[in-house]
């Protein structure tokens, strides 16, 4: 490997640890549900809240992260978000009460906006033939992120039940919740170390008029010979776009009548992207798993296997992404996300919920169990009207913390199936709309736009993440899987049909290129 390709992907990795860093925080907290509702006495609105809390901090944060990244530059913006990170970590392991933990949340969710700010400095940073594999990094961290969080709280869980010493003398068992959200601290603080070591972006120092300081970036990244002619071609993106400087005058410029194809890919993938629900069943991967009637240690089992199918099929598109296209990639994988949707929505359609009394004997620990006996006999359509009936016998409490038992104990439907599906839509989605879009945002933008339009569309698709998060737990409660799944495949094929038309393909074209490109169609 030549001296530049290992610099550039030396800072692409550091970089993009802020994905890392945000795929463990995401997920750690999808563990920590059961523990805090229990402790806290949370209702459905107060736990879609905790969910919903990072996601109101990034909408804060992404407009703070846009005009930070153009007036102080990417680096110094990402060392903010991974200082952010920390305290938030902190916070939250040590939060006293329900409103300290969500204030730590919402801290966190300000450094969510780390995703968008890696993928502009790796698309900023990364030569063209390199940069679809070194943006998609990001992506690759996320997904790493949330598979470490699912071991994390697999092992949290299963050590609990351990009489060890050191499980006591350390409060695992009291405290297993605050262990898991208090992890993340230790990787949080190494990512703002190693971003001491990453130069600062070449397209910045450009933005700003100090070229001879983006030609030592790019000296670093790519070969003496090809130096000039890129900055040249970052002062001409620079100057046709007129200098624009405020962030009105920026924003007029994006939903300018020449920027029409751009803004229609953009906003489609922006909504398409968390339309999917994907954000939701990450978040709360334990709780859906145990609607599968797996009961709640072999769901946090199978949580694992989203993570491993996440790794595995991000990685596969990275390694396909510049051989492929990113149009086909898209517009197939969107395809495949809507069908295993549907194959989910079939799968909790169908099933069927009753008790039995060798059941109701198996849950003889839960206090009051015994007035189940009523139901023995009887068949529930839906698990919304299984779930208001045990609520209605045996109290609202303990049908809450008991949930997993009374489905794992009722349930008669197709498991396999649906574990399927909902394996194949988590695939889907990280070989397709997961890590290209960001690819995309960070290659059809012009420089001087692009420290407002990448924040701008992360800011709507982080508003549909937060909102999916947020009434996610009420839309169980009331919805039921199977209408929630359905609602999320019907969304996501009007995207598809609307990126089939309008999506161009960026392989192995520079940004300059790409302009010209969208400026033809």
């Amino acid at each position: 490997m030549s001296s530049f390709k290992k610099n550039a992907y030396t800072y692409s990795i550091i970089v993009a640890l802020g994905g890392f860093v945000f795929g463990l925080d995401a997920a750690l907290i999808s563990g920590a549900f059961k523990f805090i509702t229990s402790e806290f006495n949370l209702n459905d609105w107060q736990v879609g809240a905790l969910g919903f809390g990072p996601g109101i901090g990034v909408l804060i944060a992404l407009p703070l992260a846009a005009w930070s990244s153009n007036k102080y530059g990417r680096k110094s913006t990402l060392k903010i978000i991974a200082a952010l990170y920390l305290v938030s970590a902190l916070g939250s392991a040590f939060a006293p009460s329900f409103v300290t933990l969500l204030a730590a949340r919402f801290l966190g969710g300000l450094a969510f906006s780390s995703i968008t700010l890696a993928a502009m400095y790796i698309g900023e940073v990364a030569p063209a033939n390199w940069r679809g594999k070194l943006v998609s990094m990001t992506q690759i961290n996320i997904v790493i992120g949330l598979t470490a969080a699912y071991f994390i709280n697999y092992w949290l869980l299963t050590v609990t039940n351990s009489d060890a010493t050191w499980v006591h003398s350390l409060g695992v068992k009291e405290y297993t919740w605050r262990w898991m959200l208090g992890i993340e601290i230790v990787p949080a603080l190494i990512w703002f170390g190693l971003l001491y070591l990453v130069p600062r972006s070449p397209a910045w120092l450009v933005y700003k008029d100090r070229s001879n300081e983006a030609k030592l970036t790019l000296a670093k990244v790519m070969p003496k010979n090809e130096i000039d002619a890129h900055i040249a071609e970052m002062l001409q993106s620079v100057t046709k776009s007129d200098q624009i400087n405020s962030v009105g005058s920026q924003l007029k410029e994006i939903f300018s009548s020449k920027m029409t194809i751009i803004v229609i890919v953009a906003l489609t993938m922006s909504l398409v992207q968390q339309f999917t629900g994907i954000n939701a069943v990450l978040t709360y991967a334990p709780t859906v798993m145990e609607q599968l009637g797996l009961g709640e240690q072999a769901a946090f089992q199978q949580a694992i296997w989203i993570g491993l199918v996440s790794i595995l099929f991000t990685v596969l598109s990275i390694l396909l992404i510049d051989k492929v296209g990113r149009r086909p990639m898209m517009i197939w994988g969107l395809v495949w996300v809507v069908l295993s949707l549907g194959i989910c929505a079939y799968g909790f359609g169908t099933a069927k919920y009753e008790l039995t009394d060798e059941a109701i004997e198996e849950m003889s620990d839960i206090p009051e169990v015994t007035k189940l006996t009523k139901l023995v006999g009887k068949q529930f359509e839906t698990d919304i009207e299984f779930k208001e009936v045990i609520k209605s016998i045996v109290g609202d409490i303990s049908a809450r913390d008991n949930s997993s038992v009374f489905l794992q104990k009722s349930a008669v439907l197709n498991a396999t199936l649906i574990l399927i599906g909902i394996l194949s839509f988590i695939a889907a989605f990280h070989f397709s709309v997961g890590p290209i879009m960001w690819v995309l945002l960070s290659e059809i933008f012009p420089i001087s736009l692009r420290g407002i339009a990448i924040p701008f569309f992360a800011l709507i698709s982080s508003t549909i993440s937060a909102l999916t998060q947020f009434f996610f737990p009420w839309q169980l409660a009331n919805m039921g899987a199977s209408s929630i799944f359905l609602f999320y495949a019907g969304i996501v094929f009007i995207g598809l049909l609307i990126l089939a038309k309008f999506l161009p393909e960026t392989k192995n074209l520079t940004i300059e290129e790409i302009q010209e490109k969208l400026k033809r169609k």
